[in-house]
């Protein structure tokens, strides 16, 4: 699988920075449309000291946050290069949120997001998180657009 953004390409688009830059890699992306991302997870992930001892589950909420950290590359895609650093995305709201199996070390989250509607100050997207091509998560989310 082709990385078209390692860590440090999407810290270019992405205010997000370790510990909370969820997203390793960008493999395919289509502007204004869909993006698809890895997140390896990992053991050492600082989570997982309390979420849970002796019982290692990659809280929910990350999960979701993780498909919105890729569809905000994929929404800054859509932008001239020099109107992406003026840019920021903030989270409006999020529907249909459902968590299907837990998300353990040693899985690799597939993160798909499809752009649904773009407006000059708002975008809507749909998130689907996969490990072993079975669904682990979904929601639709959807973000303000504003001026750093």
């Amino acid at each position: 699988m082709e990385t078209l953004m390692d860590a440090s390409k999407i810290m270019d688009h992405l205010p997000h920075r370790y510990p909370f830059l969820l997203v390793d890699r960008i493999v395919e992306i289509e502007p204004n449309k869909t993006i698809r991302a890895l997140k390896n997870v990992t053991i050492n992930e600082p989570f997982f000291q309390g979420h849970f001892p002796g019982l290692p589950v990659m809280p929910g909420v990350l999960i979701i946050e993780a498909m919105a950290q890729a569809g905000g590359v994929l929404a800054a895609s859509g932008l001239p290069e020099d109107k992406r650093d003026q840019m920021v995305y903030y989270f409006m709201g999020i529907d249909k949120v459902k968590f299907r199996k837990p998300v353990v070390p040693g899985d690799q989250l597939m993160i798909e997001v499809e752009l649904l509607k773009i407006r000059s100050k708002a975008v809507k997207m749909a998130g689907t998180a996969k490990v072993d091509g079975k669904i682990v998560a979904e929601a639709q989310m959807m973000a303000s657009i504003g001026e750093k």
